[in-house]
C-alpha cells in the first residue's frame, strides 16, 4: 500500500505509522518488531453479490465449515496475543455473518483496531451508526466505476445505489469511510468521475488498487491495464491529488498491490523537486515495498492462514488447530519463509531492479498466475528497464 498523501504531502493518517516507521522493514514476523502483521480474516465466503474479479470467487449460498463464534474469539484472543495492531474483517460480504458485531467489538475491547472492506449495499443508517459505536476504525467500500460500470461489475443492477446510500449513510453517522478502486481496462476512464465522486460525497479516502490475478480475477489477466496507461493512470491519481490539496481538500489517496507506484513517483519527482524526492524515497526505504508474508497475512473463513488474500492456493496452517503466532513464526514451510526472505530467491527483471530495496519483488502471486514460477518478475511493473537499470 503506497500513500500517495504521505509521499507528496507529508500528511499523516492512521495507517502511516504501520507503513513508514523506522526500522520497520527489518522486522520479519510484522508490521514492527516485538508487533505481528496486519491480518485480513475473510470471515465469510457468503456474498449478496457476484463480482467479476472476486478473488474468493463468492455467491450467494451457505458455505460451510466456516469459523463459529467460539472460534472466531479464540482467534481474536490469539492475535491480540500476538501484538496483531489491525484486523480487517472481508468476506464475501463480512455484514452476512449475524456475529460481525460481536465479533468486531471483541477485537476492539482486544486492543485490535477492527475495520471493515465490504460492497456497502447492506449498510443502512442504524447499520452504519452500530458500526461507529463498537470502534470500527474505517470502513472501505468497494466500487469500481459508477452506475453501469460497477453493477456490471458487481453482477446486480441496482449495486451501485446501494452501495451509494451505505457511503452516505456512513458520512452521516461521521464513521470514517473510503471507496476501493480495482482499476482494470473496463473502468480505467472514470478515474477522474471517481474523484468528482468523492469529492461531491464528502467522503474522507480512496484505494486504487492494481487488479491481482486470483481466483475469478485469473480470467482478467488479458483485461489489466497496459503499463502505459498505469503510468497514465498515477498521472491522474497525483494530478487530482495536487488538486485537492491545493484546495484544501483533505483526502487521504492510496494505491495498493503495486509497490513500482512509490518509485513511480520518486522518479517523476526528482526531475522537478529533488528535495521532495529525497523525502519520498526515504519513505518507499522505511516501506520496504511489499511484506506479504511479513507485515501483512490472511486467514480464510474455514481457518487457513495465507501469505495475502489473493494466495489462497498456498496455506501455512489453520487456526483452528494452531495459534496464529505459532503458524507465522514457523519456518518450515519454504514459500512463508521464502517470503521472509524473497531477494535471493526473485528472478528476471526484480532481480536486476536498483530500486528491490524499495519494492522487494512486488506481487508474487500475479508473477506465478502468468508464468508459473512463484518468484518471477512481477509482470504487472510498468516501469522501464531503463528506470530500473536493466
Amino acid at each position: 500500500m503506497i500513500s500517495v498523501t504521505k509521499l507528496l504531502f507529508n500528511m499523516e493518517y492512521f495507517g502511516d505509522s504501520l507503513r513508514y516507521t523506522k526500522g520497520a522493514k527489518d522486522a520479519v514476523h510484522g508490521t514492527a518488531l516485538g508487533s505481528g502483521p496486519v491480518v485480513v480474516w475473510n470471515s465469510t465466503r457468503t456474498c449478496n453479490l457476484k463480482c467479476a474479479h472476486c478473488y474468493m470467487e463468492s455467491d450467494a449460498r451457505k458455505y460451510q465449515g466456516e469459523l463459529t463464534t467460539e472460534e472466531a474469539r479464540r482467534f481474536i484472543d490469539d492475535l491480540a496475543d500476538f501484538k496483531v495492531p489491525v484486523l480487517l474483517f472481508s468476506g464475501g460480504e463480512p455484514l452476512i455473518r449475524p456475529d460481525f458485531f460481536e465479533l468486531a467489538g471483541y477485537a476492539a475491547s482486544k486492543g485490535i483496531r477492527p475495520t471493515l472492506s465490504t460492497n456497502g449495499t447492506l449498510i443502512t443508517g442504524e447499520t452504519a451508526r452500530r458500526i461507529k459505536d463498537i470502534g470500527i476504525g474505517y470502513v472501505g467500500i468497494s466500487l469500481d466505476g459508477l452506475r453501469e460500470v460497477n453493477d456490471k461489475f458487481r453482477g446486480k443492477e441496482g449495486a451501485f445505489q446501494a452501495a451509494m446510500e451505505g457511503i452516505q449513510n456512513c458520512v452521516a453517522a461521521k464513521q470514517r469511510v473510503g471507496l476501493r478502486f480495482t482499476i482494470n481496462s473496463h473502468n480505467f476512464a472514470e478515474l477522474d468521475k471517481i474523484f468528482d465522486f468523492i469529492e461531491e460525497e464528502n467522503i474522507d479516502r480512496v484505494c486504487f488498487y492494481h487488479l491481482v490475478y486470483s481466483g475469478r480475477g485469473n480470467q482478467m489477466i488479458k483485461e489489466d491495464v497496459s503499463p502505459e496507461e498505469s503510468r497514465r493512470a498515477m498521472e491522474t491519481i497525483i494530478r487530482r491529488s495536487m488538486d485537492f490539496e491545493e484546495r484544501g481538500l483533505k483526502k487521504e489517496i492510496l494505491t495498493v498491490d503495486n509497490h513500482c507506484d512509490g518509485v513511480y513517483l520518486y522518479l517523476r519527482t526528482i526531475k522537478k523537486d529533488p528535495e521532495k524526492a529525497d523525502k519520498i524515497k526515504e519513505l518507499i526505504g522505511l516501506n520496504g515495498g511489499n511484506r506479504s508474508g511479513i507485515a501483512f497475512a490472511e486467514v480464510d473463513p474455514l481457518g487457513y492462514v495465507h501469505p495475502d488474500q489473493f494466495t489462497q492456493h498456498i496455506t501455512f496452517g489453520n487456526v483452528r488447530e494452531r495459534k496464529f503466532g505459532d503458524i507465522w513464526t514457523d519456518l518450515s514451510h519454504p514459500i512463508l519463509a521464502g517470503l521472509k526472505n524473497r531477494k535471493p530467491l526473485l528472478k528476471g527483471r526484480c532481480a536486476k531492479c536498483r530500486f528491490l530495496n524499495y519494492c522487494n519483488g512486488n506481487f508474487r502471486t500475479r508473477a506465478e498466475a502468468v508464468t508459473g514460477d512463484f518468484w518471477a518478475s512481477d509482470p504487472a511493473c510498468y516501469l522501464t528497464d531503463e528506470e530500473i537499470g536493466v
